[in-house]
């Protein structure tokens, strides 16, 4: 059977889905790379809220999938952008994620490490930034994760210059109990980000994110660059301290900077691999037996699916994300916290459906496209 999938010209054209699934199952734990997926978070769709209201969230069908993710091989980057960190989960639902997410890792021996904001404050001074930061990191080691401080909105708006990151970032560093994660968050991901480490120019403002690493290089395991830019990506971990790993966060170049080159390599923390989870842990083991060509083979067909789905306005990828765990069966309905589910447009969610379905990521091609036929059907398109 075909279906009738809807252009961005408005059109309609035909698409015959496949039959047949990857065939990809658990293996061996990973030993070239570290590999985190930043996870998504499944909303509870009978909940009676509005897009202000607090997150509702469906917590057995959220920590399933972080097991999904476990039983492949992948960590798990828990309250990042990726579970709509500032995009609908306020930091009340954020903390819940993190105690229950840390809880469930303790319990099947996954890899978590969870992000450290300042989200429930809007601004304020250095001082209260600094106490925000402190209150978010306690609950994050008291959880038993690993601490991924993030980058802050309110300290975008409040520092005054490079110094301003120094200082706060050196006084967190200082006392964190086990090495962090840094991440810089660009602003294609968060337009409010702009400028940040004290600098709208990208040079000046990776030297001083390398100066606050080369103060504290004992306090950082390694930091996560969601840039959009490889080379600017494969410069700045040439410069890294010895022992700090360069996590990358290129939901557009990943391949290419996981593989690496004569001078290194990056690992990876990404929002593609949520929906690419199985796949990517099946090319990062055959990355492990040494064959870049294979690894490549099977992870550079992705990149297509993963440049639609971040496709400018980059925030809104979320609803990609979700929309594929929805056709995949990781949850029984596509609802977002925030309502967000309206944020990208039908020809957009038909592409990604057609995308991922041929690179068969769907466990029961024929489940999703029921989903999106019925999906189509709400839209006023008929089959």
């Amino acid at each position: 059977m075909t279906l009738r999938l809807p252009d961005a010209d408005g059109g309609l054209r035909t698409y015959e889905p496949r039959t047949d699934p990857l065939a990809l199952t658990p293996g061996a734990p990973f030993t070239s790379r570290t590999v985190f997926s930043a996870a998504h978070v499944v909303a509870d769709p009978f909940a009676d809220v509005s897009p202000d209201s607090p997150a509702a969230v469906d917590w057995d069908a959220t920590l399933a999938f972080r097991r999904h993710l476990w039983s492949h091989g992948l960590g798990v980057a828990e309250a990042m952008d990726t579970a709509q960190r500032g995009m609908g989960l306020d930091w009340a639902g954020a903390a819940e994620l993190i105690r229950r997410s840390a809880a469930e890792a303790g319990a099947t021996g996954g890899r978590i490490a969870c992000g450290v904001g300042t989200d429930h404050i809007t601004a304020g001074s250095l001082a209260e930034i600094r106490g925000a930061y402190e209150e978010q990191l306690a609950l994050v080691e008291e959880s038993g994760a690993q601490a991924i401080l993030m980058a802050s909105r309110a300290l975008t708006a409040t520092a005054k210059g490079p110094d301003d990151y120094c200082d706060v970032y050196g006084h967190l560093l200082r006392q964190c109990a086990e090495p962090v994660i840094l991440h810089w968050l660009g602003p294609m991901f968060d337009p409010t980000l702009a400028g940040y480490w004290g600098s709208s120019d990208l040079d000046a403002a990776t030297d001083t994110f390398l100066e606050v690493i080369a103060a504290h290089p004992d306090k950082v395991e390694g930091v996560k660059i969601s840039l959009l830019d490889a080379d600017r990506e494969i410069d700045l971990r040439r410069r890294l301290p010895d022992g700090v790993r360069c996590y990358t966060g290129d939901d557009f170049n990943y391949p290419e900077l996981i593989a690496g080159d004569e001078r290194g390599f990056s690992h990876a923390l990404l929002g593609i691999f949520d929906p690419l989870g199985p796949l990517a842990a099946e090319a990062v083991r055959v990355l492990d037996t040494g064959s870049k060509d294979g690894f490549r083979k099977l992870l550079d067909p992705t990149v297509e699916l993963s440049r639609h789905l971040f496709q400018h306005p980059t925030r809104f990828y979320k609803t990609g994300v979700v929309f594929l765990a929805w056709l995949a069966g990781h949850q029984s309905h596509f609802t977002m916290v925030g309502g967000l589910q309206s944020a990208r447009s039908l020809p957009h969610l038909a592409r990604a459906y057609e995308l991922a379905d041929g690179l068969g990521l769907f466990p029961d091609p024929k489940q999703a496209e029921a989903r999106m036929r019925t999906l189509l059907s709400l839209h006023g398109v008929d089959q």
